[in-house]
């Protein structure tokens, strides 16, 4: 925008959308955080890390790869993986093939915590989203997701 142009205010309809957005995420992704604490002891960024690893061939992944697909610093994964780690439920290993990279890995305690949050969590996704949206609903909001995502070019987890 140039200093003189008018900037291109919301419509009424777009205000609203924009708002409802505003209003419905820390709803939602608030009470679903406070079930996965209370059901499993897990915060939103350890259920996160878990279930990425969980979901991959020998539960582990390179430390820099994670970072990427979860959209995280280095430097944040880093923090959550040492609060993780004295936890007992990662731990990090050297490459063995090159020496430059480290993975981290789900320790049996860490398999053990994923399969036990995410029975709980799903729960908890269908009670505060999933059914209370309509199938047409639902279609919306994935076809929002991926239209957005595409426009961040972000990968999609288990799929990109």
């Amino acid at each position: 925008m140039t200093p003189s142009s008018e900037p291109r205010w919301l419509t009424e309809a777009e205000q609203d959308a924009w708002y409802a957005w505003r209003r419905m995420f820390p709803l939602v992704n608030a009470e679903i955080a406070r079930d996965l604490g209370q059901d499993s002891g897990l915060s939103e960024a350890d259920y996160d890390v878990l279930s990425v690893l969980g979901s991959t061939d020998g539960h582990r992944m390179r430390i820099s790869a994670l970072a990427e697909l979860m959209q995280w610093s280095r430097s944040r994964l880093s923090h959550q993986l040492t609060r993780m780690e004295q936890r007992g439920i990662v731990r990090r290993e050297d490459v063995a093939t090159d020496g430059r990279g480290a993975e981290v890995v789900l320790t049996e305690t860490g398999v053990a915590a994923i399969t036990g949050a995410a029975p709980l969590h799903v729960d908890s996704v269908r009670r505060h989203l999933i059914d209370v949206l309509t199938p047409e609903q639902l279609r919306a909001l994935a076809e929002v997701g991926e239209v957005l995502r595409d426009r961040f070019a972000a990968p999609r987890k288990g799929r990109d």
